[in-house]
C-alpha cells in the first residue's frame, strides 16, 4: 500500500489545490445555523460568521467548512432556499476577503452549484453523494473537491463497523466515478457519530488504518461528538481536549484532514503528531 504520508494533491474548484500527506490539514467548522449541536445560533449573523472564519484562519485552519442545515440527530430539515440564504452571503464575503479554501457542507446539488459559483472549492456531503445523485454532476462541472461521508442513517448496516464502511463508501465511489469525478478530487470521511453508537465510534477509531484499503485520503470529523463525551464525561462545550486526542490517534493512523470546532488546540496537537511522523519518513 502507498505511504499515506507521502505528498498527494487534492484537486479543488477554481484551480485551487491542497497538498495532503506530510502535514495534517485542519478544516474549521462554521455552522450558519440556529440549531447545530455545539455552536448553534452563534454564527447566524453574517458579520459574526466572517469574524469566526477569520479567527480560525489566523489559528491555522486551511479550510473553512460552511453549513446551513444542522446534521445533528433529530434536527429539523430546512428548505434549499433557507439553506442557501444562510450560506451564500457568508461564502461571498469570505471569498472576497480571504484566500482560504472554502467548503460547502450540503447534500443538495442546487446548493452546491450556487455555493461554488459564489466561491466555494469543496463539496462536503454527509450522505456520500448518494441522497441527491445530481450533486456529482456539479462536482464534475466545476472540478470541485469532494468529501464523501459514510452514514448509517436510513439504511440497514453491517454489524462490523469497517465492513459497513466499505459497503457504503464503495457505492459512493462507484457513483462518483461513473459520473466522471476524477480520483484526484475525492477524499472520504468515515462519519463518526452518524448512526454509530459510542462503542462503534471507538472501534472505528481503533481500526482506522483499515480504511486505507479504500485507496483515498481520509478526513476525520470527531469534533465534540457524543462518544467523546461518553468516554471523558464532558458536555459538548468541554470536549476540545478529547477531540484533540482523537485527532492525534487518527493522524498517527494516517488521516490527512481534520474537521474541528476548536482550531487552535488541534493545530498544536497535530503539530506534535506530524513531528513524530516526520521522524519515520527520513
Amino acid at each position: 500500500m502507498e505511504n499515506v504520508f507521502n505528498p498527494h494533491i487534492w484537486q479543488l474548484a477554481h484551480n485551487r489545490e491542497l497538498e495532503l500527506g506530510p502535514k495534517a490539514i485542519v478544516m474549521g467548522i462554521l455552522n450558519v445555523t440556529p440549531d447545530s449541536f455545539s455552536d448553534g445560533g452563534k454564527f447566524v449573523d453574517i458579520e459574526a460568521s466572517v469574524q469566526q472564519a477569520v479567527k480560525m484562519i489566523s489559528e491555522g485552519a486551511s479550510i473553512i467548512d460552511i453549513g446551513g442545515e444542522s446534521t445533528r440527530p433529530g434536527a429539523e430539515p430546512v428548505s434549499a432556499q433557507e439553506e442557501q440564504a444562510r450560506i451564500l452571503p457568508v461564502i461571498e464575503a469570505l471569498s472576497a476577503d480571504t484566500s482560504a479554501v472554502l467548503s460547502i457542507d450540503t447534500y443538495r446539488a442546487s446548493t452546491a452549484k450556487l455555493a461554488i459559483k459564489a466561491g466555494a472549492h469543496i463539496i462536503n456531503d454527509v450522505w456520500g453523494f448518494q441522497k441527491d445523485p445530481g450533486i456529482a454532476n456539479v462536482a464534475v462541472e466545476f472540478e470541485a473537491g469532494c468529501c464523501a461521508m459514510h452514514t448509517g442513517r436510513e439504511r440497514t448496516t453491517e454489524k462490523d463497523v469497517i465492513k459497513d464502511q466499505f459497503v457504503f463508501l464503495e457505492q459512493s465511489l462507484k457513483h462518483m466515478k461513473n459520473t466522471g469525478i476524477n480520483a484526484s478530487q475525492i477524499i472520504l470521511d468515515p462519519g463518526f457519530g452518524f448512526a454509530k453508537n459510542n462503542n462503534e465510534c471507538i472501534q472505528l477509531l481503533g481500526r482506522f488504518e483499515e480504511l486505507h484499503k479504500l485507496g483515498y485520503p481520509l478526513l476525520v470529523g470527531t469534533s465534540r461528538k457524543r462518544f467523546i463525551g461518553h468516554f471523558t464525561g464532558q458536555d459538548a462545550d468541554n470536549r476540545d481536549i478529547g477531540t484533540a486526542a482523537t485527532s492525534v490517534v487518527a493522524r498517527m493512523k494516517g488521516a490527512q484532514v481534520f474537521r474541528v470546532h476548536d482550531v487552535a488546540s488541534n493545530i498544536q496537537a497535530l503539530a506534535m503528531a506530524d513531528a513524530i511522523i516526520a521522524l519515520g519518513q527520513d
